[in-house]
């Protein structure tokens, strides 16, 4: 099971690329944090200054879903963007 889900996480990862439309930034911290929980684990790093917004929202995000195994990390990246797929192509056939 591990093999399969690491191959369509890796393949939902490279297809994320090809969205024509950009995701929200509330979906791209949700992607990036269960990305790096998916392929580093639990944050092992202090959070970032509030100078540096953008890299403590990624931070934010990335914490929210450490309790997240490997595997649900990645089935929920694969989740997700299936759904941002979806709503591309939907957006794509209403123009």
């Amino acid at each position: 099971m591990y093999i399969y889900l690491q191959e369509e996480f890796e393949e939902h990862a490279e297809k994320v690329k090809t969205l024509t439309t950009k995701p929200s930034d509330a979906d791209l911290l949700i992607l990036y944090g269960l990305f790096k929980q998916a392929t580093v684990g639990p944050v092992t790093t202090s959070r970032p200054g509030m100078f540096s917004m953008k890299e403590r929202a990624k931070w934010d995000a990335w914490k929210a879903v450490e309790t997240k195994s490997t595997d649900e990390a990645m089935s929920d990246y694969i989740t997700k963007v299936k759904q941002l797929m979806e709503a591309a192509e939907a957006s794509a056939a209403s123009t």
